[in-house]
């Protein structure tokens, strides 16, 4: 299709000129993102349908798709439109700082404008906000007041996704599920957000939610009238007050799937500004569970956490009780053999954090009663176990608890099927959530390397590392476990699950563990290939981690370090498989000189993989231990 164009305020107007005689010509109004390379058009089609379509570069990733929901009792915002305007667009162009982050600014920079769809006669047109970023594009629904009526009931959305092929999509048909790769035509139901589709000219798309805070979370279902079209299906309807906007609908598009995760900020982007005014008691770090639920064994986690760096234990389901039982009452230690609070003063005294787990059984029946109590104790942080997700009465309530936790200065970890938002940036106290087939469920390296490239756009992931797990030899390896602990990002980082203190033998890669840090300056997709490996550089300060993932089979990669700083020395300490090590986790250690031109030769085998510390030099770091 040939196109004139007609410059309106930082936006265009496209005069779509018809291939076939005697069609009718359309009219789309267009939003370009700053650098130009996505736009988002706007359109009215067929019976006044609503439409709209993204460009990224040259190619058209959103083909000519509906828009629109279905109110209960019959009313449809899905047609008898007669024209769409788009306002005038404003450029916006700010940075902020999070508490914590991947990144230690954030540029929040786009286009934006407001579309109104009209209607004839006294109906109320369909309004969205949109935004256009360099990364990708957003819109999310506008619904104002209407005379007498203060509150709307949404049935069903009808956001519709419509691509230019049969492609080749990464689902998984729940947040904690095994990913498989299939085309679009196959898939057997609706797929978890964010939903990553790989095109045969190797273009990477993603569709995401955010800032889903009071609202039925959105899943994408194949369309029943066309096999290559995903719609929105809402976990049920909402009801909401009016004014009302909902949750951000977004389509992210790159040309290698690194550069998804490199730009995952948008997704905080579309979430408010930070609402915690002191955020000192925030804070991150790396945890170990302590499963014996005893006072012998979390005065032994503390010790141990203070030997290797970490800056948290957890008690886990069991403390105060049968979970599954509303019986239980997580406002006492029931659990014989531990003294909680005896635990939580030597903790303090040694500046470790105590971090609780609480069914939501008992959060959802108590929580008003345990935050005061919690406090009083002296605990850092609450996980939530097996929270009711998905719906609008339980996205609410979840929300609003988190929210509550600030005002007592607890941080949260939200388990099971639950995924992020963004609203860990309006809420840092959130610091992490599972949502994700972590290591409990004994991913190989494929599956995690699956994760990495989908789940992880929609931010932090509790993985739940188990380093001296027996299952680590048979689907994976111990270097690997080392290279997935920089790969996944999480401000809370369980990386001892089914650990104790005693399964440690003075292994020599601890130094790694001991001092890698939990949150990051910068994020940099060095290789990638969904599924099949990955290289994940990211900066703290001077210093720079690099993860290599592996999968399928034995490979190398080349891992250029120019990112350095040119004209200055650093040395490289690295961790990977060596079964000559002598030790059982079979971790090589290797230290070498390198500078911004140094070009690594990365080999891993075929579930393997390689971590690698780098430091400004002169650097001395201990030899590694005798076995």
């Amino acid at each position: 299709m040939k196109y004139a164009r007609f410059a309106v305020i930082g936006a265009v107007v496209l005069l779509g000129l018809s291939a076939a005689a005697g069609e009718a010509a359309e009219l789309w109004s267009s939003l370009a993102s700053p650098d130009g390379m996505f736009r988002i058009e706007f359109s009215v089609g067929d019976k006044g349908k609503p439409l709209y379509r993204v460009r990224h570069g040259e190619d058209e990733v959103i083909l000519p798709s509906g828009l629109g929901f279905v109110e209960a009792g019959g009313e449809d915002w899905t047609g008898g439109y007669v024209k769409a305007e788009l306002g005038a667009a404003e450029l916006h162009d700010s940075s902020w700082r999070p508490v914590w982050g991947e990144r230690s600014l954030v540029r929040d920079h786009y286009r934006g404008a407001v579309v109104l769809f009209r209607r004839t006669g006294p109906l109320v047109g369909l309004k969205l906000e949109v935004r256009a970023y360099d990364s990708g594009v957003a819109f999310r629904y506008l619904v104002g007041t209407r005379g007498e009526k203060k509150s709307i009931h949404i049935e069903s959305e009808k956001t519709e996704f419509c691509f230019t092929a049969d492609h080749k999509t990464w689902a998984v048909y729940s947040a904690q599920g095994k990913y498989s790769k299939v085309k679009l035509s196959e898939l057997r139901s609706s797929v978890e957000r964010p939903c990553v589709l790989e095109t045969e000219a190797g273009k990477v798309i993603a569709i995401a939610e955010a800032a889903l805070v009071d609202y039925a979370r959105m899943r994408l279902r194949r369309s029943e009238d066309s096999p290559r079209t995903l719609v929105s299906r809402l976990h049920g309807p909402v009801t909401a007050a009016l004014p009302l906007r909902t949750p951000w609908r977004v389509v992210m598009a790159a040309d290698r799937a690194g550069k998804l995760l490199e730009n995952n900020d948008l997704l905080l982007n579309l979430n408010e500004p930070n609402k915690i005014k002191d955020t000192s008691w925030i804070r991150p770090g790396k945890v170990i569970r302590e499963v014996t639920l005893s006072t012998k064994g979390g005065m032994a986690c503390v010790d141990f956490a203070v030997e290797h760096g970490l800056q948290f234990i957890e008690y886990d389901a069991g403390w105060y009780g049968d979970q599954g039982k509303l019986t239980s009452d997580a406002r006492t230690v029931s659990r014989g053999g531990l003294d909680l609070q005896a635990v939580i003063q030597y903790a303090e005294k040694n500046n470790i954090g105590v971090i609780l787990y609480v069914n939501r059984r008992h959060l959802e029946r108590d929580l008003d009663d345990l935050l005061p109590i919690y406090r009083r104790w002296g605990i850092a942080g609450l996980k939530f176990g097996f929270v009711q997700h998905g719906d609008q009465k339980w996205t609410r309530w979840m929300h609003e608890a988190i929210a509550k936790c600030a005002k007592y200065e607890i941080m949260v970890d939200v388990h099971d099927e639950y995924r992020m938002t963004g609203w860990e940036r309006t809420y840092p106290n959130f610091m992490t959530a599972e949502g994700i087939g972590g290591d409990e469920t004994r991913p190989p390296n494929e599956q995690a390397l699956a994760n990495l490239f989908n789940r992880m756009i929609a931010g932090p992931a509790d993985h739940t590392f188990c380093y001296f797990n027996g299952y680590v030899d048979q689907t994976t390896s111990h270097a690997a476990q080392l290279a997935k602990m920089i790969c996944f990002f999480s401000p809370w980082q369980f990386l001892f699950w089914y650990d104790q203190p005693s399964s440690a033998a003075g292994e020599p890669e601890f130094e790694f563990i001991t001092a890698l840090p939990t949150t990051w300056d910068e994020l940099r997709v060095l290789h990638g290939k969904i599924g099949r490996y990955a290289v994940v550089a990211r900066r703290k300060g001077d210093d720079w981690y690099i993860g290599c993932l592996n999968a399928r089979k034995a490979r190398t990669l080349e891992v250029s370090l120019d990112f350095l700083t040119p004209g200055k020395a650093y040395k490289a300490h690295t961790y990977y498989d060596d079964p000559g090590a002598g030790t059982r986790t079979k971790v090589g250690i290797s230290r070498r000189a390198v500078d911004s031109k140094t070009v690594l030769s990365v080999s891993m085998g075929a579930q393997g993989g390689t971590a690698i510390r780098i430091l400004p030099a002169p650097c001395i770091l201990p030899a590694p231990k005798s076995p």
